[in-house]
């Protein structure tokens, strides 16, 4: 079955919880419902009286009719069978309409947490897990957990129906109700057999539904790259293997299920035929009544169906449990951004040290060895190497986006791991390569980080970007929807409405993560004309590959390999020769103005020469 289970691995923060264990969390939820699961058990305790008494009713009223076949014999036998029913119903609705309640509730907050979990993961947790695996647990493991709580309460019905029962059995004839004792734990027995492949079944079977889920979100959210190289066949083929395989495990599933009824019914088949015999013995010989006899053939439907349901409850516990332990593996994985303090600064000046500090994403790979790198506030500071060399490593580590694994970073001589990340953020702006909008207006999306700012703070940032001439352009002005991801705009357009986004904070640090790589010449000069006014008296980090926002730097550090190698202003660094004018003639050089106007007047010269 190997071939069935390939890729269906644990993620590495799951983890095993005993059934004992998962079950005293799983009553944690329910303590807040405690009132309502109290009229649960009242109803539940009401309703099995009503469905014990039921035939026990019916047997005193056969023997009764072979002795007096009066029609107000008849008539009060199906009244009272009546009321049982209708008494039955009642019940039985307002315990189901209570636990719903209580189960709604409890998944609820079980959601909540879930989701809770997941917004406080730090990015190196999305960078390693897949999302469409993590909104599996939020949304369908929670939905299976409530579904397992539905079945525990119907459990704790049918089993004081049994013991009510039984308790009636022995006062009608005791062996037989030791005969039907007896085979009870071949019954419990097999079922409980069932119980470790089915926690691993269910387990796996989670596994591959959130793999099919990732995949689906994943070929959604690139489905116009695939469909610029022709793909949708490759991505079809791709998604029949993945449907394939999740077949083929909700099968084994579904076969190993539906396998256990018909085995406990086919016991429970021997137990009935071999209480008929020896009931029908006794019977004759005068030690049993027709009715008596009738209510051991009659209890034993009301006998094995929930006897049954309670052997192979823990089997299908598992469906929940399984879920149920996805759901708080995800809830209890330990974040690798560990604050040791909550220390809010009145107002951050926005000094950055690096003192001695050790960086890797992954072990055994370092980015960042010894490193240490003082950022005086109100500073520009430009990041320039090649790619893989910790240029947004360092703006990353400075957001707190990521733990690093030795030294100190400082900010305003606070260590970074001290401060309440929370009002921390609050005063950095982040500017990435590729801007990620929220489905809304524009200005929606600027007030993002300010959401109690007025309209008429938005239009003034707004306006500070590029003077505002880029608003014009939008068919309906601040007001035009972006579309999912903004797709709506123009990269360009994105990145100014992000820039103005993270304007609108009045950051002290700013962080512009390559925010000019993917754009038009035209919209980097908007951009620029910005940041000359916005980035006055602020600590900035510039990670970028265009001259224009590098050049422009207070200082420029140039990286290879986690270590800087070079430092200075755009002209110093041109006159030593090194590596970064070595960077400059390859990637930098093409963009001045100088380059542009020497090419184009090397145009015109070939032009007049073809002419000639």
């Amino acid at each position: 079955m190997g071939f069935i289970m390939d890729g269906l691995d644990a993620e590495a923060y799951d983890r095993k919880y005993g059934d004992r264990v998962l079950v005293k969390r799983i009553i944690t939820y329910f303590r807040p419902q405690a009132r309502r699961m109290l009229a649960v058990s009242v109803a539940i305790v009401l309703t099995s009286v009503v469905n014990t008494a039921l035939p026990i009713f019916i047997s005193s009223g056969l023997d009764r009719l072979q002795t007096d076949t009066t029609p107000d014999t008849l008539l009060i036998l199906t009244i009272g069978v009546t009321l049982f029913g209708v008494l039955g119903w009642m019940f039985n609705a307002v315990r189901q309409w209570l636990s719903a309640a209580a189960i709604g509730n409890v998944t609820l907050k079980l959601r909540e947490d879930a989701f809770d979990a997941v917004v406080r993961r730090d990015l190196s947790f999305y960078d390693t897990y897949p999302s469409g695996k993590i909104v599996s647990r939020v949304t369908s493991d929670t939905q299976a957990f409530s579904q397992v709580v539905a079945l525990a309460t119907d459990l704790l019905s049918q089993l004081l129906l049994v013991v009510l029962l039984i308790g009636y059995l022995f006062t009608v004839n005791v062996q037989l109700t030791l005969l039907t004792l007896g085979l009870s734990p071949f019954i419990i027995l097999t079922a409980l057999a069932f119980r470790k492949i089915a926690r691993e079944t269910v387990t796996r079977s989670r596994r591959v539904n959130a793999i099919v889920s990732a995949h689906i979100q994943e070929t959604i959210s690139g489905i116009s790259i695939a469909k610029t190289f022709r793909q949708e066949q490759a991505i079809y083929d791709e998604f029949l293997d993945v449907n394939a395989q999740s077949y083929r495990v909700n099968l084994r599933t579904g076969y190993t299920f539906s396998s256990i009824f018909p085995i406990l019914n086919l016991l429970a088949g021997f137990g009935t035929a071999a209480l008929v015999y020896f009931g029908g013995i006794s019977a004759q010989a005068g030690n049993l009544t027709a009715g008596e006899w009738y209510l051991f053939i009659q209890g034993l439907a009301l006998f094995w169906f929930p006897l049954t349901s309670i052997a192979s409850f823990w089997s299908q516990f598992q469906l929940g449990l399984a879920a149920g332990e996805r759901v708080f593996a995800l809830i209890d994985a330990e974040s690798k951004v560990v604050q040791t303090g909550a220390v809010k600064l009145p107002q951050i000046r926005g000094s950055i040290r690096f003192d001695q500090v050790d960086f890797s994403y992954n072990t055994g790979e370092p980015v960042l060895s010894d490193f240490a790198l003082t950022i005086p506030a109100g500073q520009t500071l430009a990041l320039v190497g090649h790619t893989g060399s910790g240029k947004s490593s360092i703006g990353k580590l400075i957001a707190r986006f990521y733990e690093f694994q030795g030294g100190t970073i400082y900010i305003d001589d606070h260590d970074i791991r001290s401060l309440d990340l929370g009002s921390y953020r609050a005063r950095l702006g982040v500017v990435t390569q590729t801007p990620f909008l929220f489905d809304g207006t524009v200005m929606e999306n600027i007030r993002y980080g300010k959401p109690d700012a007025s309209d008429a703070e938005v239009q003034q940032v707004a306006s500070m970007v590029g003077q505002g001439d880029w608003i014009g352009v939008l068919p309906n002005g601040l007001q035009t929807q972006v579309g999912e991801r903004g797709s709506s705009l123009s990269m360009g357009q994105r990145q100014l409405v992000a820039l103005a986004r993270v304007l609108l904070q009045d950051p002290s640090i700013v962080i512009l993560d390559e925010a000019t790589a993917s754009i038009d010449p035209l919209t980097e000069t908007l951009i620029q004309e910005g940041l000359d006014v916005v980035l006055e008296n602020r600590t900035s980090i510039v990670i970028a590959h265009r001259l224009s926002t590098v050049k422009n730097a207070d200082r420029i550090i140039v990286l290879r390999q986690g270590e800087i190698i070079e430092e200075g202003s755009h002209d110093s660094l041109l006159t030593q020769g090194g590596h970064y004018a070595e960077l400059y003639n390859t990637y930098f050089r093409h963009q001045s103005l100088e380059y542009i106007e020497n090419a184009a007047r090397q145009h015109q010269v070939e032009d007049i020469a073809a002419g000639d």
